[in-house]
């Protein structure tokens, strides 16, 4: 069960004009279940995107750089779920390649114009046939009258679904250039979630006009301000991926920089949109409990910042310290002393948990009563403040907690 989040409603997402979805089921891992979705692009779509920096890319990822990189304009997604097609050498990539080629025959495009996706179980052949069987169904689901619905945003993210427990979607609308301008996306995951980036696929898509050369950085941006600063168990996966596409629909002056007003309000509109989706992998976190927020204060940069933030948030003990809503707290001070700020001066570690002051000077704090650190680790929703006190930088990440139900989750997921 998800930490304070329920699946969305079909009624409050939202189609975006020029992109199209089709879901279907392929059996690619299991029968009966959503497992094969396309994206469908107008003509004049400007994609972005942002990939896992493991070195053991999965070959979909590998295409999907190639193809990224060719700049002949991307016209389609694929994605399946149920198998990753990572760790499968020469076979896995001429798969991948494919898959987008078998696609865009169908759609009469070059196959440098799709970009395909997997997730799932990783060193495993992709099912390419029963994968390329799909294909007609889902793309028959997005040739239909609901194929530019927003309620194909909600079967999009269910068909992209692993471990997790509830799809993820949101939508949100922002006035750009004088036009209301519409935003939609939708994530999976809730294991394997580290950043740069997490075990995730992301896909936030808009009709606002975006100048086709802020697309990457726009990526960039986006995933900093959100996937980027979640962690579940501290492993970093094969097959990350997170595209951001802007259909120009909407007809507004094309955003040519994030400094003017109307860039701003397209920039926080979909911020707004990945970070909910990062915020709802991690309640969704793999036996999540509790939603943990870690800030971290007081940096000579932000670079310290992460590093202490992270340093908290992946470790096992601390985790299951939540857990427990055990107020062993002095764990999270020896994260931040291993965190990797050679010259940190522990006598200058504030360290607050919710509204207590536990902390101070770099020691336990006189005033500091074990029962009010207890009352904060039994909620839900849990604030950690640590302060360095050698700047002005600050920086935040998102995590969860460790229960008995990740390792049971995880020791049964090829079963």
């Amino acid at each position: 069960m998800a930490v304070n989040y329920t699946a969305p409603r079909a009624q409050d997402l939202l189609p975006v004009a020029g992109v199209r979805i089709g879901v279907a089921e392929a059996g690619i891992r299991k029968a009966n279940r959503k497992d094969l979705t396309v994206f469908l692009l107008d003509e004049g779509s400007t994609v972005g995107a942002v990939f896992t920096q493991n070195r053991y890319a999965a070959a979909p990822v590998q295409v999907c750089r190639e193809h990224l990189a060719a700049g002949q304009g991307i016209r389609a997604m694929v994605i399946n779920t149920g198998n990753a097609n990572a760790g499968t050498g020469e076979p896995g990539l001429a798969n991948a390649r494919q898959t987008a080629r078998a696609l865009a025959e169908i759609l009469q495009v070059e196959s440098g114009q799709v970009l395909p996706f997997s997730t799932g179980v990783i060193m495993e052949p992709l099912p390419l046939e029963r994968l390329l069987a799909g294909l007609p169904a889902a793309l028959a689901d997005a040739s239909g009258v609901a194929g530019a619905s927003g309620g194909q945003w909600l079967k999009a993210a269910e068909g992209i679904m692993t471990t997790d427990t509830v799809p993820k979607a949101i939508s949100r609308q922002a006035v750009v250039g004088g036009k209301t301008v519409t935003v939609s996306g939708v994530a999976k995951g809730a294991g394997m979630i580290r950043p740069n980036m997490a075990t995730m696929l992301g896909y936030v898509a808009t009709d606002a006009a975006v100048a086709p050369s802020l697309m990457n950085t726009l990526a960039r941006r986006l995933a900093d301000d959100s996937f980027n600063r979640v962690t579940v168990d501290g492993d970093t996966s094969t097959n990350d991926s997170f595209v951001v596409v802007a259909t120009g629909k909407a007809g507004n002056p094309a955003v040519t920089d994030f400094n003017g007003a109307d860039g701003q309000a397209l920039l926080a509109a979909m911020t707004e949109v990945a970070q909910f989706l990062a915020h709802a992998i991690v309640r969704d976190g793999e036996g999540a409990t509790k939603f943990i927020t870690v800030r971290v204060e007081g940096g000579a940069n932000t670079d310290e910042c992460l590093k202490a933030a992270y340093a908290v948030a992946h470790s096992p003990l601390v985790k299951t310290a939540f857990f427990a809503s055990d107020p062993n707290l002095g764990r999270i001070l020896a994260a931040v002393g291993y965190a990797g700020i050679a010259d940190l001066d522990a006598t200058k570690i504030e360290l607050h948990l919710g509204d207590v002051h536990v902390v101070k000077g770099g020691g336990r704090n006189p005033d500091y009563r074990e029962e009010d650190g207890q009352r904060v680790m039994k909620a839900s929703e849990i604030l950690v403040r640590v302060g360095l006190g050698r700047g002005g930088a600050a920086e935040t990440v998102w995590t969860c907690d460790f229960s008995h139900d990740y390792v049971t989750i995880n020791a049964d997921y090829r079963s």
